[in-house]
């Protein structure tokens, strides 16, 4: 169990990979909700969740109402909605940190790197709503139905962005809640390496017929990480 408990909303938590680490963090000890525009289908993929779980500890909610009242945001929507979504919720971010785990995939080229004009997508997000909310990016490497089965110990790390050094350390908390090693990789311009790098593990999996290629950052041990 975590030693804080804190209020997660994941929105976009219908999705696979949200609803994996909404799965996780619920597991862990945290209080989390998925959000989402249609609140039925979120109380729906809550009920899987807490299926899974064996206890009733993920709600379903809209993403205004649960963004409002949690402590931290994550965002994990398609990226053609991302925008849009941050817009939506601007006033609710206000104050909190912004978890973003998109990535710049436009189909049917996703195992080509196609990286918005001005660069990162994560750093547009924090472009879009300004100093109010510190955003981090993260998490847009790791294998979606691994986080499902809470069984399965996932091989790969998680680069962890932000200009905010204390977001930062939020994001790397959250990662070893998630049962995996979250790597301070700096400022949030740093985001394009993860954001790149989706495209090329997509193509990886391709090529040698793999489900979840992933990352890891060597010469980085325990000692180092809790410096």
């Amino acid at each position: 169990m975590v030693e804080k408990s804190l209020s997660i909303c994941v929105v976009g938590g219908t999705g696979a990979e949200g609803s994996g680490l909404a799965l996780r963090w619920a597991q862990a000890g945290h209080k989390v909700t998925i959000g989402s525009r249609d609140v039925s289908k979120a109380q729906s993929v809550a009920a899987e969740l807490n299926a899974i779980l064996g206890k009733d500890l993920v709600v379903g909610v809209d993403s205004k109402a649960g963004s409002s009242s949690a402590d931290i945001v994550v965002l994990t929507v398609p990226f053609k909605a991302q925008l849009s979504t941050v817009e939506l919720l601007r006033d609710e971010l206000a104050g909190k940190i912004l978890i973003d785990v998109t990535v710049p995939l436009v189909p049917p080229k996703v195992s080509q790197v196609q990286l918005p004009d001005h660069g990162s997508c994560v750093v547009g997000v924090q472009q879009k709503l300004g100093s109010k909310t510190r955003v981090v990016s993260a998490f847009q490497n790791v294998s979606a139905h691994k986080l499902k089965d809470l069984k399965v110990e996932i091989d790969c790390d998680v680069l962890v962005a932000a200009d905010d050094k204390e977001a930062r350390e939020t994001g790397i908390s959250l990662a070893k809640d998630a049962g995996l090693r979250g790597i301070d990789v700096g400022p949030l311009a740093n985001s394009v390496v993860a954001e790149s790098m989706t495209s090329v593990l997509i193509g990886i999996n391709r090529k040698y017929k793999v489900p979840d290629a992933g990352i890891r950052i060597t010469g980085v041990g325990v000692a180092q990480l809790n410096q």
